[in-house]
């Protein structure tokens, strides 16, 4: 699965993953390979990011923003981010 991470300023990740987990703004979400497609709007809270299936990878603190999976791509626009 690709994801993409974006901030008004920049690009903060872009490549092949495992799976992420959002903090939704009614829960949390994880999406993982062939989710279906889905538009979720990002609440604050932490994006991790799933290297593999060990739960291994990179997390974000974010202040919301939206999400949208389509055919097994992830694209995270965020109004800002920081590495934790």
């Amino acid at each position: 699965m690709e994801l993409e991470i974006l901030t008004p300023e920049r690009k903060l990740f872009s490549g092949e993953v495992y799976g992420v987990q959002l903090p939704g703004i009614n829960g949390s979400l994880e999406i993982l390979n062939r989710h279906a497609p889905l538009v979720a709007a990002l609440g604050t809270g932490r994006i991790k990011i799933l290297k593999d299936k060990t739960g291994a990878g990179a997390s974000y603190n974010i202040n919301g923003g939206f999400a949208e999976v389509l055919n097994n791509k992830v694209a995270v626009l965020v109004e800002g981010a920081s590495e934790i």
